[in-house]
C-alpha cells in the first residue's frame, strides 16, 4: 500500500475509526447499524477470506469499498460497481452560515431524505462517523452532507443529497464546501467517492477543485453457505 487511500475502509478501521471496528484476524467491519462496509488487508490470503466468512456469517451479504480484492472460488459476486476516488486539489472550502449540525435526533429525517434521494449507504448510526451538516426549509431537512471513511490524514465527504424539490439551487455545493472546511480545520484532506456512472456529480466535484485520483471498484459478494 502506497497511500492510505489505496484501501480506505481498512485504513479507517485500523486508524481513526478503530473504535468502531469488529475484527476477526486481519478482517474488519463496521457495526451493521453504522455502515455496511467490511475491509480486507491489501494482500488477502485464503485465511483472510475464511475469517471474513466467519465474521459475516453463512450466506451474508458483504460490501467491500474501494478495493482491488476479488473473492475466491465459491463466493458469489452480486454486484460490481466501478467508482472514482476524488481528492482535494484546491477546493474553495468555506463555512456555510445556513448549515446546521445534525445529530442522533435528526436521524429519522436523515434516513427519510436518503431513502428519497439514494446517495449511497446510510444507517441509523452512520451519523456517528463524523460531522453531518444540513440545510432546512420551513423546518424540514432538504439537503445534507457529512463525513464517512477516515483514512489517516483524510476524511471522506459522503451522503451528499438534496430533496428533489430543491435541486438546482446550489445546496449540495454549499454543504460539500462547508464539510470540506471542517475537515481542513483538523489538518486533514477532504476526499470523496462516487459511482463512475454518476457523471453529473463527478463534473460538479471536479469543478469545485477535486481531482480524480484513481478508479476503484465497489463490490458486493455473498458468503458461501
Amino acid at each position: 500500500m502506497v497511500s492510505p487511500l489505496d484501501n480506505p475502509a481498512w485504513t479507517s478501521l485500523t486508524g481513526p475509526h478503530a473504535g468502531f471496528a469488529e475484527r476477526r484476524g486481519r478482517v474488519l467491519r463496521y457495526p451493521e447499524d453504522v455502515s455496511p462496509f467490511f475491509a480486507l488487508p491489501d494482500d488477502p490470503t485464503e485465511r483472510d477470506w475464511r475469517d471474513l466468512a466467519e465474521l459475516a456469517g453463512p450466506g451474508a451479504f458483504v460490501v467491500l469499498a474501494a478495493t482491488p480484492a476479488r473473492p475466491p472460488s465459491g463466493w458469489t459476486v452480486l454486484d460490481e460497481t466501478p467508482g472514482v476516488q476524488l481528492v482535494d486539489d484546491g477546493v474553495a472550502a468555506a463555512p456555510e452560515p445556513e448549515a446546521v449540525r445534525l445529530g442522533l435526533a435528526d436521524v429519522p429525517e436523515m434516513l427519510d431524505l436518503v431513502e428519497r434521494t439514494k446517495p449511497g449507504p446510510f444507517r441509523k448510526r452512520t451519523v456517528e462517523l463524523g460531522t453531518y451538516l444540513g440545510i432546512r426549509r420551513g423546518g424540514a431537512l432538504v439537503a445534507m452532507a457529512g463525513e464517512r471513511l477516515r483514512p489517516p490524514g483524510y476524511t471522506e465527504i459522503s451522503a451528499v443529497c438534496t430533496d428533489p424539490a430543491f435541486r438546482g439551487s446550489g445546496l449540495a455545493t454549499r454543504l460539500v464546501l462547508a464539510v470540506a472546511a471542517g475537515i481542513r480545520e483538523r489538518g486533514e484532506t477532504p476526499m470523496m467517492h462516487a459511482a463512475a456512472s454518476n457523471t453529473s456529480a463527478i463534473r460538479l466535484y471536479l469543478s469545485l477543485g477535486f481531482r480524480l485520483r484513481w478508479r476503484p471498484d465497489f463490490i458486493a459478494v455473498r458468503v458461501p453457505g
